[in-house]
């Protein structure tokens, strides 16, 4: 699985005009499910989203988590972080995982997060989405399993 973090002052995601999902101050993830990936991966994924420490503490240095500030997290599925663009001019995304798969992973995950304790809203999967956000920082993290 693959994960954007952004350290938020505030998000939205809005679908057909109706606002759907908000967050702030915390963190917007998104989220994408790769062919092959598993719940281990978005149990991984989401317990150590949930314990990076991104925040700033009493000093102004990155020395605490998302749960440690009493933040909140906006989930947002993101097929398109599986582009290949090794070819060509146009992107190329048959390494996500298939839309069924996709959403069920995608569920999963933000229950799992909130789970860990993060407060959790979320998009619409497979939606055309609208997201707005205050990056705060700005602090953006690439995670990704394949990684690990």
């Amino acid at each position: 699985m693959r994960a954007l973090l952004q350290r938020i002052s505030h998000a939205s995601v809005t679908v057909d005009g109706e606002k759907i999902g908000r967050s702030g101050p915390g963190l917007l993830i998104l989220i994408c499910a790769i062919q092959g990936d598993t719940e281990a991966q978005a149990d991984y994924l989401a317990t150590k989203i949930a314990k990076q420490r991104i925040f700033k503490d009493e000093a102004g240095k990155m020395n605490k988590s998302v749960r440690d500030i009493g933040g909140s997290a906006l989930v947002v599925s993101q097929f398109t972080l599986a582009a290949d663009t090794s070819r060509g001019n146009r992107p190329g995304f048959s390494s996500a995982a298939r839309p069924e798969e996709g959403k069920a992973l995608y569920e999963y995950f933000a229950a799992k997060l909130a789970a860990e304790g993060v407060p959790v809203e979320t998009g619409e999967f497979g939606a055309d989405m609208k997201v707005e956000l205050l990056n705060d920082g700005p602090v953006t993290i690439w995670m990704d399993t394949e990684a690990v």
